[in-house]
């Protein structure tokens, strides 16, 4: 946050405004939600797709699975087929009936767009769809996926969208009519670059929400969220630490009375993803001179304030078969000097290295608007820059920055694994597919195809022993190739007026519980 900033949100706390008890719970976004297609991606926002589309099953807090359109399921004694009982008296908000008939469109909706989904390993292995009974739905594999389920709760692409509300012949792809869900929200309007309002579903099957709306504004500057926030223009902010400056949270929550602030534990890793298709990270030495020369520990404590805890590996060791043993690359300026003196390049009257007439500069790519991951890249910038490799900044907007992950336009590049139930099997999953900056980063690695197979080996595996070994194997390569910088391990933040209570943090990072958000009573206060 800038001194002027700082100084103005500082002033706004001795005024805080305590607004009336409202029927609306007004939350705050970076852009509008999107058409809200449960079968694509961007533009459609996750958090708002997974407040309208629900699963066939619900990953929880502790990592099991919970029935949710399913009531029940059996597995086959060969892992392939999977048989699901489906929840009865629910409909789609337009009031189409939900049942295996639906569920099957939307597979097959699904599966005729299956090269868009190809990250995801569940759509390459399912051979057929069945309905057995009105309530009764097959899922068939072509082999084991030990992570079906986990893949069946994501909050795209398997979830449920009207039948009525597909395009001709039963397609997405190209677009739905409305978002009708069986989830507690409906989307009832939108106003590009203003806000996306929400209704409560009075057909919900389950508990309907205590508010009757939802306005999601659009707020792309964090600063601005939050002094909106503070002047009650909105009532939450959650989701990712850089939802507003890591400052002025700590202010709210150690400060101001009518607000409450949590930290989510760990979810997810912030890393940057290196090229090693790329000159000049093609050289190994690079890599892990990168990995070497940055102050980790330091960027932790002053950029992020200390809300996010150092990364050393690419998923955290408490997240299922990721703790294989790794030593951390560390933080060691010598050793980094000596790693790419020995590597030949060699430094120039300005300091920067050189190899073959080349300079050692890599390009750092962000996103624009956001001020935490610029603030991360000038630090690791000026740290590199004492090891003698140049960095040049480029931050442009999101839709740019995806654009760069899938075509490989990148030396470095800011990525985060997806936490749970993603990590670690849908996430090494898509490595293999040309959609994420992870294929791009490993391209070069001259152990890819021994990399992917071991991948592969791992989805099916149905002995956890053999899959925690194949994991080992996997994440190993990866780590002594340094294809990634991990930074921080990935928190979620909220902070609510006191106006609200019953906030709390989802079992993702993408599903936010509005639905068990309710008004405080006249005259509470934390």
């Amino acid at each position: 946050m800038s001194k002027l900033a700082s100084i103005a949100f500082a002033a706004l706390l001795a005024c805080t405004v305590t607004p009336a008890v409202s029927q609306q719970l007004t939350y705050s976004w970076p852009a509008n939600v999107g058409p809200l297609n449960p079968h694509l991606y961007a533009p459609n926002q996750m958090f708002a797709q997974a407040s309208v589309y629900e699963p066939l099953v619900k990953y929880q807090v502790d990592g099991t699975m919970a029935p949710w359109l399913a009531t029940a399921w059996t597995i086959s004694e060969d892992r392939r087929t999977y048989d699901f009982t489906l929840r009865p008296d629910v409909s789609f908000s337009d009031g189409t009936p939900f049942n295996a008939a639906a569920v099957k469109a939307n597979f097959d909706a699904i599966l005729a767009n299956r090269s868009r989904h190809d990250w995801l390993d569940l759509t390459r292995q399912i051979a057929r769809t069945e309905v057995i009974g009105p309530l009764a739905f097959r899922l068939v594999l072509k082999a084991p996926h030990a992570p079906t389920l986990k893949e069946l709760s994501l909050p795209r692409p398997f979830r449920f969208v009207s039948p009525a509300a597909m395009r001709e012949g039963g397609t997405t792809a190209g677009g739905i009519r409305e978002p009708s869900g069986t989830g507690p929200w409906r989307l009832v309007e939108t106003r590009l670059g203003i806000s996306d309002t929400f209704a409560a579903n009075p057909t919900y099957w389950g508990g309907k929400p205590a508010f009757e709306r939802l306005v999601v504004k659009v707020i792309p500057d964090p600063n601005t969220r939050a002094i909106a926030l503070q002047t009650g223009e909105v009532d939450l902010v959650y989701g990712a630490a850089g939802q507003i400056p890591s400052e002025a949270f700590l202010r709210l929550r150690d400060q101001t009375p009518a607000f409450s602030a949590a930290v989510s534990t760990p979810l997810a890793t912030r890393v940057l993803a290196l090229n090693s298709a790329r000159f000049p990270t093609d050289d190994r030495a690079v890599r892990l001179a990168i990995n070497q020369a940055v102050d980790k520990e330091t960027l932790v404590r002053t950029v992020l304030d200390g809300l996010e805890p150092r990364a050393d590996f690419l998923f955290s060791p408490t997240v299922p078969d990721a703790d294989v043993g790794l030593a951390p690359h560390g933080f060691d300026r010598t050793a980094a000097d000596r790693l790419l003196t020995e590597a030949g390049w060699v430094r120039g009257a300005d300091g920067i290295r050189g190899k073959g007439g080349r300079p050692l500069s890599v390009e750092l790519d962000f996103i624009s608007t956001n001020a935490q991951q610029k603030a991360i890249a000038e630090v690791i910038q000026a740290d590199l820059a004492r090891a003698g490799i140049a960095v040049r900044l480029v931050g442009e907007e999101e839709s740019s920055i995806l654009a760069r992950q899938k075509d490989g336009r990148f030396g470095m590049i800011f990525g985060e694994t997806w936490g749970p139930p993603y990590d670690p099997a849908s996430f090494v999953s898509a490595m293999r597919a040309p959609s994420h900056a992870d294929y791009q980063a490993q391209k070069g690695l001259p152990d890819k195809a021994e990399i992917d197979g071991a991948i592969t080996a791992a989805l099916s595996a149905t002995d956890p022993i053999e899959r925690k070994r194949l994991y080992a194997r996997i994440l190993t390569a990866l780590h002594e190739a340094a294809v990634y910088l991990p930074i921080s391990h990935a928190v979620a933040i909220e902070v609510h007026r006191s106006t609200i209570t019953g906030v709390g943090f989802g079992a993702t990072l993408n599903e936010i519980p509005f639905a068990a958000m309710r008004p405080a009573a006249p005259g509470a206060s934390r």
